[in-house]
């Protein structure tokens, strides 16, 4: 198991100058989309949840590189809007032609660079024995995670991949703070759907820490799949949102790695980008998993 620490310098340039949460009303950040000296091209496809309340949007990323012969490897963004205003242009360029993947980034039709009822719905476990499913923090409805993920499995993958080949055996899955909870689900739930998971700064606070709980018995669910985790925060981010960052901060994050580090068949990596907030760590988190993923010369 190893931990990674980002060099202050570059942790600050992929982070940005603000040091403040977005404010809730910001608007999306479509300047990437439009840019013309990428090696990609992005296309849109709009879809709604099965029960019609949550509409999304997916913009997908096409390498200009022709598609392998077992497809494109796929990595797919949860909070979209915020994941395309996030990408760095010149980390695009670097990629290599041949290791570049399709870009999905799974987002929501608004203008805004989130959409927090939606997310907190479709990004947060079920709570057993509750009749009322809310969001302890926002008192807003909750609990989607698996209809979202069973939405992604059977809807917006065929979709994406009746548009671009796709190589179904090298799919990543990243997701920041309540992405990064339902990250964590996918994985425990549904360890053979991706190859990757990426959790970045995921809110384990939630429900009294109930995300833990989901990973007993994920050996057994895995049947001899391989897959990884990287499981990324901030090394200035509280450990809960109504806390303030201290030593404890990071203590269930501690658990987490304890109870997966001998899953036979799951490589785990612990990444922490030293003194980054929170919010700072979304864009960090992300860049980081296409320089561990899809830039180093040694992938898991």
């Amino acid at each position: 198991m190893r931990t990674f620490f980002l060099p202050l310098a570059l942790a600050w340039g992929l982070a940005g100058a603000a040091l403040a949460a977005p404010a809730a009303d910001q608007p999306m950040d479509r300047s990437l989309l439009q840019r013309q000296d990428l090696p990609y091209r992005f296309s849109s496809l709009q879809l709604d949840s099965a029960d019609g309340q949550r509409h999304y949007q997916l913009w997908i990323g096409k390498p200009l590189q022709a598609p392998p012969p077992q497809g494109y490897p796929v990595l797919w963004m949860l909070d979209g809007n915020a994941a395309i205003g996030a990408l760095d242009p010149e980390q695009l360029k670097r990629l290599p032609a041949d290791q570049a993947p399709l870009l999905v980034a799974v987002g929501y039709q608004t203008p805004l660079r989130i959409e927090r009822t939606a997310r907190t719905y479709d990004y947060t476990p079920h709570q057993p024995g509750l009749e009322e499913q809310k969001d302890p923090l926002t008192g807003q409805p909750s609990g989607g995670a698996e209809a979202f993920l069973q939405g992604l499995r059977e809807r917006m993958r065929p979709a994406v991949a009746a548009q671009v080949p796709i190589d179904p055996a090298q799919q990543t899955l990243w997701g920041h703070s309540y992405g990064g909870l339902l990250v964590l689900q996918a994985l425990f739930k549904h360890p053979q759907e991706f190859r990757h998971y990426a959790a970045a700064s995921p809110s384990l606070w939630w429900g009294d820490g109930l995300i833990l709980g989901q990973a007993q018995g994920l050996e057994q669910r895995l049947q001899g799949h391989r897959a990884q985790l990287l499981l990324m925060r901030g090394g200035a981010e509280p450990g809960n949102p109504r806390q303030p960052p201290g030593p404890e901060a990071d203590q269930r994050a501690r658990q987490l790695q304890g109870q997966l580090a001998q899953v036979p068949g799951l490589a785990l990596d612990y990444h922490s980008f030293e003194k980054l907030s929170h919010g700072q760590t979304l864009a960090a988190s992300l860049h980081y998993v296409l320089e561990r993923l899809y830039l180093s010369a040694t992938q898991d």
